[in-house]
């Protein structure tokens, strides 16, 4: 069955092997690399903007639009390990590609930090305030 008319002239949703070859080698870390998370993040990030506009033309597309989840969703998973791995390679990534998503993840880890220095100083006064009180008692 020949899905061309329902696609429009946009062509197919899938990334074409000349694209797909060309984000490759574009974000590859060494010559023969194809499935690092840079690699990965970067094919994902342009499945997801052609799924973003075959979705404006065609907004009744639920399927499609399972998929772009699945794949916003993927792609956030990999943005997390490599930040975790390798912040700065992710920070590279996430400028180069212009991702939104990657400014909200670095705001959420710095939240994340600052929270967890307020809970170790917490910690550290109480168990101060604990020493002084002993030390008092020792006294009398």
């Amino acid at each position: 069955m020949d899905l061309s008319p329902c696609l429009g002239s946009g062509g197919s949703i899938m990334l074409d092997k000349k694209t797909k070859q060309r984000v490759i080698d574009k974000f590859k870390i060494h010559a023969t690399d194809t499935g690092s998370s840079q690699v990965q993040i970067a094919i994902l990030s342009e499945e997801i903007k052609k799924l973003i506009e075959h979705l404006q033309q065609h907004k009744q597309d639920h399927s499609s639009r399972r998929g772009l989840l699945k794949k916003i969703g993927e792609r956030r998973r990999l943005l997390k390990y490599l930040q975790k791995e390798d912040n700065e390679a992710f920070c590279e990534l996430a400028k180069n590609l212009k991702l939104k998503i990657a400014k909200k993840m670095v705001e959420e880890e710095e939240e994340r930090a600052r929270i967890e220095q307020e809970l170790i100083a917490k910690q550290e006064l109480k168990a101060e305030l604990l020493e002084e009180k002993e030390h008092a008692e020792e006294i009398k």
